[in-house]
C-alpha cells in the first residue's frame, strides 16, 4: 500500500507535506510506500536527500498577470494529471494529501478520476487559488487557521516535523546558545525572512543594529544565501551593544528557535513554526502571492501570538522591539496564544486520516 503527497514549490508547501510523511513513517510506512509528486523547484533536490520516492511532473503555475503562456495551462496540468494517474495505478496508491499550489490541481484531478480518496491541507488563512479548485474533489480538506477563507475544512493547524512540534525550548536553549556563540545573560532577537531572505527586514534589522540604545541585544539573523554576505558587511559596522550572527541558511530550525526570545519575520510557513515553538513574534507580511501572508499575519495578530508591522513602518522595528523585549508578561501571553494558535498535532491527525481512509478500501 503506498501514499502520495503532492508538494512542490516552495518549502511551505514541502515541509508540511515531509511532517505528515514523517508521522506515516512513525506509523510503520515504509519509506519507499511514500510517494512525493512535485515539479523542478527545491522539492526535486529536498525530497530525494529525505529518502522518498520522488517522480517529476512537468508543471507550470498561473501567470497571474495577462500572458500567452496561461494558455498552456490546460494542455500542460492535463499532461501533468495523466502521468501522475499512472504513477498511482503502477504504485498501488490508496490516498493522496495535495499540500496547495501548481502541482496540487493536476494530481488531484489524477486521484479523483481513479477514485482514490483526496485530502489537501491549507497552510494559508487566504486559501490558494489550487487548493480552491480542488477543493471540489477533496474527501476531506484541513486548514491551519479557524475562519479560513476560501476553503472549508476541519482546523488541525500547520504540519510540522516532530524536531519543532515535540521541541522543549528550555532543554534545548543552553546547546541553541552555545552553536550561535551567545550569552545567555542577554535577550536574544531572531530575524528569518524566508528561504531567500527579505531584503526589506534585511535593511531595517541593520538600521536596528546601528542606532541600538535599549542595552545588550544578541541578534540570529537568517539572511537568506544570497543576501548572507552583503548582511554580514553591514553587521560589522553595528553597534557594540549588538552581537549579531548572521547565517544564510538554517538547517536546525529547532535550535534557531530555542535560542530567541522574539522573533522578526514573514508571514509564511515559518509563521507557524515560531508560533508552535512559542516564539512571540512582529511579523512583516510579504506584498506577493495575492498578499496571503498579510491575512496570516492579521489572523495570528487577533488571536495574541503577534503583532503585524507593514514594512512601511520598518523604522519603528527598533521602538517595537524595545517594547517587547521589556515586557516578560505580554511576551509570555503572546507565546500561549501563538501555541493554540499553531496546534502541534497537525501533521499526526493528517496522516491518521490517510492511513484510516486507506485501510478502509476494499482489497
Amino acid at each position: 500500500m503506498t501514499f502520495a503527497i503532492a508538494a512542490a514549490g516552495t518549502g511551505g508547501h514541502i515541509y508540511p507535506g515531509l511532517a505528515v510523511a514523517e508521522q506515516l513513517v512513525a506509523a510503520g510506512v515504509e519509506k519507499r510506500h511514500i510517494l512525493f509528486l512535485g515539479g523542478d523547484r527545491m522539492e526535486a533536490d529536498l525530497i530525494p536527500r529525505e529518502g522518498f520516492p520522488f517522480v517529476r511532473l512537468e508543471l507550470q503555475g498561473l501567470v497571474r498577470s495577462l500572458s500567452t503562456r496561461n494558455l498552456r495551462l490546460p494542455g500542460v496540468v492535463w499532461k501533468a494529471a495523466r502521468r501522475a494517474g499512472r504513477e498511482m495505478a503502477a504504485r498501488g496508491v490508496a490516498s493522496v494529501l495535495c499540500t496547495g499550489g501548481y502541482v496540487t490541481v493536476p494530481v488531484a484531478a489524477a486521484a479523483r478520476r481513479r477514485g482514490v480518496p483526496v485530502y489537501l491541507h491549507e497552510q494559508n488563512y487566504e486559501a490558494g487559488l489550487a487548493n480552491r479548485l480542488a477543493g471540489r474533489w477533496a474527501d476531506r480538506s484541513f486548514v491551519s487557521f479557524p475562519g479560513t477563507r476560501g476553503l472549508k475544512g476541519t482546523v488541525v493547524g500547520y504540519p510540522l516535523r516532530s524536531a519543532l512540534a515535540d521541541l522543549d525550548r528550555a532543554a534545548s536553549r543552553p546547546g541553541a546558545l552555545d552553536r550561535y556563540g551567545l550569552d545567555s545573560a542577554h535577550p536574544t532577537l531572531g530575524v528569518v525572512g524566508g528561504s531567500l531572505g527579505a531584503s526589506a527586514i534585511n535593511q531595517a534589522v541593520t538600521g536596528l543594529a546601528a542606532s541600538w540604545d535599549g542595552g545588550p541585544l544578541q541578534v540570529v539573523h537568517l539572511a537568506g544565501a544570497s543576501q548572507a554576505e552583503q548582511v554580514r558587511v553591514d553587521a560589522d559596522a553595528d553597534a557594540d551593544a549588538v552581537t549579531r550572527v548572521v547565517v544564510g541558511y538554517e538547517n536546525r530550525m529547532d535550535l534557531f528557535y530555542a535560542a530567541v526570545d522574539l522573533l522578526v519575520g514573514r508571514a509564511g510557513g515559518g509563521l507557524m513554526e515560531a508560533a508552535a515553538s512559542g516564539i512571540p513574534a512582529i511579523l512583516v507580511p510579504g506584498a506577493f502571492g495575492g498578499r496571503h501572508q498579510l491575512g496570516n499575519a492579521q489572523a495570528m495578530a487577533q488571536a495574541g501570538g503577534a503583532v503585524v508591522l507593514d514594512e512601511a513602518g520598518l523604522d519603528s522595528l527598533g521602538e517595537m522591539v524595545a517594547g517587547l523585549l521589556s515586557d516578560a508578561a505580554r511576551r509570555d501571553r503572546m507565546s500561549r496564544a501563538a501555541v493554540e494558535v499553531a496546534r502541534p498535532g497537525a501533521a499526526a491527525a493528517i496522516a491518521d486520516t490517510m492511513l484510516e481512509s486507506a485501510h478502509a478500501i476494499p482489497r
